[in-house]
């Protein structure tokens, strides 16, 4: 079977490109800027650059008059980090899974940025490092916004707006596996707040609404990040959790 970069891409908004060992798969949006973005993704690859996020793996980019996006590179977490940080092993890169499951994700309605692209290095037959793209957000993640706004009245509705995100990723299919308050983005619309879903790295999409089971375990991590984060329970409380448990 050939390798998942070496076939043809199934979605008409997306085009696949081939630049040596690199294979990018960009928005029709981006194909103006290809050159400008490969140059980029090199700096990026090169480490010279410090990133932003959870792992500090997050970059934003700007491409002239194109869209501004958000790049993340692949970055492995527990104790392969110290390892293996970003070069993965496989035949079907997890970027490009990602970009399948993410547009699949965002036409069944769930609340996530526009994927605006993947790319893969090739180091060697089965070995690779990838970047996955959005267009970029302004807003800050679930955990950094209960720490910067101390008014309940807004925390309280924030935490509906990530409850209803949740429910509606759900009720569309989608299961996260990593849902923590740093996959969370809150976002600013007019004068209200709308929140994003990130990261669907290890997300799988279903035909049907989630089973309870697999709402649960969804939930469950969810609760588990805040109860980490905040183990004295200042920004989520007894309350606060019960309204995050969408299982």
């Amino acid at each position: 079977m050939r390798r998942h970069a070496e076939m043809e891409w199934p979605d008409a908004e997306f085009v696949r490109i081939r630049l040596g060992q690199r294979v990018l798969v960009l928005h029709r949006d981006l194909l103006a800027y290809a050159p400008a973005l490969t140059g980029r993704l090199r700096e990026i690859a090169a480490g010279h650059q410090s990133g932003e996020g959870n792992r500090g793996s997050g970059y934003r980019v700007f491409l002239g008059h194109g869209p501004e996006l958000f790049i993340r590179r692949a970055q492995r977490g527990g104790l392969m980090r110290f390892f293996f940080s970003s070069t993965f092993f496989g035949e079907n890169p997890r970027p490009f899974q990602e970009l399948l499951i993410a547009s699949e994700a965002r036409r069944r309605g769930v609340a996530l940025p526009q994927p605006m692209g993947a790319a893969v290095d090739w180091i060697a037959p089965g070995v690779y490092r990838g970047f996955f793209l959005t267009r970029a957000l302004k807003g800050m993640t679930m955990w950094e916004f209960v720490r910067a706004d101390d008014d309940p009245v807004v925390r309280a509705h924030v935490m509906l707006k990530a409850r209803a995100a949740v429910a509606t990723m759900h009720n569309a299919g989608v299961f996260h596996a990593d849902l923590n308050l740093h996959n969370l983005m809150v976002t600013q619309a007019g004068e209200s707040f709308v929140v994003m879903i990130l990261d669907f790295d290890k997300a799988r999409l279903y035909d049907h609404p989630l089973s309870a089971g697999l709402r649960h375990r969804n939930a469950q991590r969810l609760l588990r990040s805040a109860r980490k984060l905040d183990p004295a329970g200042r920004y989520f409380d007894a309350a606060a959790l019960k309204v995050l448990d969408v299982s």
